[in-house]
């Protein structure tokens, strides 16, 4: 007789594996509203790692388009966008991305995360190439694995391999009807920008399309906090798909698209992810047109991202620490090993400072570091005390 299987004591073995290797996450639980300084655990500490880059999350303009349309359309949609659920609010939000984009079109998903595992799988089939640089965000190498089509890799950032890949590409038999690259536009682990012109530039010479997530440049790069594709002065005929999000900069919650007209009708008919989703809370949606509509009447929220990112930056190489490539307001204070991550973050906890370790498999075994993310609100008090724990921390450690 067969020994019975037990059907779950795998994943009890295998989170016991992660903590002993240091490579579990542990959840902290935030107990009031995302700012520069909040309750966690019921301790008060500094946020470092928050996404809410211009602390729009408790803007009171956004607060109170949340509520005002929960009052007028109810808590929910009611339904997908695709049957029953395609509000006046989600239409008017749509548009009003486009405008500030300054683009023909955009379309408004659920997550982030959705977009680009909803629309990547739909661009490309059998017969066709994704090109990916090797450390775009994990949603971006779903939706490539959820294609039939062929793939390639290049290496981050470098412009000659991928025009190296391409050229491969070019060779192939029978011919790629299609080839679209992809990159993030800035890399959410090390906070560095693709080279996205030269991308375009390599994309142009081959007949490719080029798609951009640009979840966290959106709110802090380009003009007005425009994105990626405005910070490098590039139009839609060069960067076909420019992908981002609500949840970082804007403060809220969801994904999106911008391109042409062609791009959205395609995608809100193919992505599944948007089809057979429930459309995002009317609530929601306007708290994204208010967050739109803030910066563009107070510009000051994305000048002090930067101030903030420059002051802290400085500091901490100042010291000595090794903070990667960091060109935006992610700033990596890189430790090596998984352990020595851990130990840093717990140590910076003690003195009320909130920042994660980033370890392995969201990056190399020996590339494990403390993410540190900016934002607006915090002063020159706040990043001091962050300092001076860092400082302590990494002489402690070794690390500088």
């Amino acid at each position: 007789m067969l020994k019975k299987r037990h059907p779950t004591k795998y994943l009890g073995e295998e989170y016991q594996r992660l903590v002993k290797e240091n490579l579990n996450w542990e959840l902290k639980e935030l107990q009031t509203a995302s700012e520069p300084v909040c309750v966690v655990e019921g301790k008060e500490v500094i946020m470092l790692c928050a996404n809410n880059y211009l602390n729009l999350a408790t803007h009171p303009n956004v607060v109170q388009a949340t509520l005002e349309a929960t009052k007028k359309y109810g808590a929910g949609a009611g339904s997908d966008r695709s049957i029953a659920g395609n509000m006046t609010v989600h239409e008017e939000l749509d548009l009003r991305l486009a405008r500030f984009k300054r683009a023909p079109a955009s379309l408004t998903y659920q997550t982030g995360f959705m977009a680009n595992e909803g629309l990547v799988p739909q661009l490309c089939g059998r017969g066709d190439l994704f090109v990916s640089d090797e450390l775009n965000h994990g949603s971006i190498i779903d939706g490539v694995r959820l294609s039939h089509a062929d793939r390639a890799i290049y290496k981050h950032k470098e412009a000659e391999d991928l025009a190296r890949v391409m050229d491969e590409a070019e060779k192939h038999q029978p011919a790629y009807k299609h080839i679209w690259i992809l990159t993030d536009g800035v890399f959410s682990m090390d906070g560095d920008l693709a080279p996205l012109s030269e991308i375009a530039k390599i994309a142009e010479e081959h007949g490719a399309g080029v798609y951009v997530d640009d979840a966290h440049g959106e709110g802090v790069l380009g003009e007005g906090g425009r994105g990626i594709v405005s910070h490098f002065n590039l139009d839609r005929k060069q960067v076909h798909v420019e992908m981002g999000t609500f949840s970082k900069a804007f403060g809220v919650i969801g994904g999106h698209i911008t391109g042409g007209e062609d791009l959205r009708n395609f995608a809100y008919n193919k992505s599944r992810s948007w089809l057979l989703s429930g459309g995002v809370p009317p609530g929601v949606a306007a708290a994204c047109i208010a967050a739109i509509e803030v910066l563009e009447r107070e510009p000051e929220h994305v000048k002090n991202v930067w101030n903030n990112r420059n002051y802290f930056l400085k500091a901490m190489r100042d010291l000595g620490f090794d903070t990667g490539n960091s060109e935006t307001p992610i700033v990596p204070v890189m430790c090596g090993e998984s352990k020595t991550a851990k130990s840093l973050a717990n140590f910076i906890w003690k003195k009320g400072i909130f920042s994660l370790p980033i370890v392995f498999p969201m990056v190399a075994r020996d590339k494990a570091r403390i993410r540190v993310q900016l934002c607006s609100k915090h002063t020159e008090e706040h990043l001091d005390k962050a300092i001076q724990a860092f400082s302590e921390g990494g002489k402690k450690l070794g690390l500088i």
